[in-house]
């Protein structure tokens, strides 16, 4: 038996290719994808810049999905067959001290995640650990839950920013998980909401999103906020919002840009400010995120404008190296 999976041979190398079957052993679940999105860290992929260690090719992408679990393993519960879910995408050792204190995305044993060093959603199954799932209430819409990997990645922003319900916060960047931060910060019921960002076109729907105001022009609120979340990870916006920070604020960083980002000790001292960061999600953001989507508070599928097959995924990265204007989130269906 064989199925279609899109398979990045190396760098620069793309094909829709036809890869076996497999079924779930010990431990394992099969889930048939329903929606699959494409990101910035896919680019990276298809381009060779992913840095060593954190990849292995061939290597199937996709790690924000969406399915219905079809086959499990033979220690694993049946009733999980025919639930809607989502699944993490770290393979921590959960023996190791990080992982026994829950900072699973940062386990000291070999790097192993989902759609970059094991197979990921870019096919029509995918099979991986049972224990990396969370169901879904039955109904859920699949397309927007497809967005829930980077949701809880926008989750544990928050979880380590500790919003309250007296904070002034800005989120800088309106992208993807910009914007669903602000869904999971909205739902918090902060006082004050900011999206910063300088395209002026995303004001609308970043006001769907629960923001309370949206700035292209950052300046006027320097040391305005208590808590700062950063999600752009271009060169810059790291300094940008410790600049909107008010002294003794909070800064939590989730971008990641390129090495010649810097950051300008002297003041982060005199402003005494606390700087937090956020690499990937551990279990209790991805619990937040599901439990903020059953409940209605979280909504990744207002940030989809195109849904394209897998067979057509070169031309998904056409739009992501050429992005026309209004592009937001895009999902790859099997």
């Amino acid at each position: 038996m064989s199925t279609r999976a899109v398979v990045i041979e190396r760098p620069g190398k793309l094909a829709l290719c036809e890869v076996a079957d497999t079924e779930p052993g010990p431990g394992e679940a099969k889930v048939r994808i329903a929606y699959a999105g494409i990101c910035g860290s896919d680019r990276d992929l298809l381009a060779g810049s992913r840095p060593p260690g954190y990849v292995r090719y061939p290597v199937i992408p996709g790690h924000e999905w969406s399915g219905i679990v079809t086959t499990v393993g033979s220690d694993v519960s049946s009733e999980l067959v025919g639930q809607p879910v989502v699944g993490e995408g770290f393979r921590a050792c959960g023996s190791c001290d990080a992982c026994r204190s829950g900072d699973t995305t940062l386990c000291a044993g070999t790097y192993e995640e989902t759609g970059f060093t094991q197979p990921g959603a870019w096919t029509d199954h995918l099979v991986l650990p049972a224990e990396l799932l969370h169901v879904l209430p039955r109904g859920s819409d699949l397309r927007s839950a497809a967005g829930l990997e980077p949701a809880a990645c926008a989750a544990q922003a928050v979880l380590v920013g500790a919003p309250s319900a007296s904070d002034r916060v800005a989120v800088v960047g309106g992208g993807t998980i910009g914007l669903l931060a602000t869904q999971l910060l909205a739902a918090s019921e902060v006082r004050e909401l900011t999206v910063v960002d300088l395209d002026p076109s995303i004001a609308a729907l970043a006001r769907r999103c629960g923001a309370t105001s949206v700035s292209t022009q950052p300046d006027p609120l320097e040391g305005q906020f208590d808590l700062v979340i950063e999600a752009a990870g271009a060169v810059g916006t790291a300094e940008l919002a410790t600049r909107l920070a008010r002294r003794g604020g909070r800064v939590v960083l989730l971008g990641i840009p390129d090495e010649h980002d810097r950051l300008p000790t002297s003041y982060l001292v005199t402003a005494n400010l606390t700087i937090l960061t956020v690499f990937g999600a551990p279990r209790r953001a991805w619990d937040l995120a599901v439990v903020a989507f059953g409940r209605g508070d979280l909504d990744p599928g207002v940030l989809v404008t195109h849904e394209m097959s897998i067979a057509d995924v070169a031309e998904a990265f056409q739009l992501l190296e050429n992005p026309p204007h209004g592009l937001g989130k895009i999902l790859l269906r099997p």
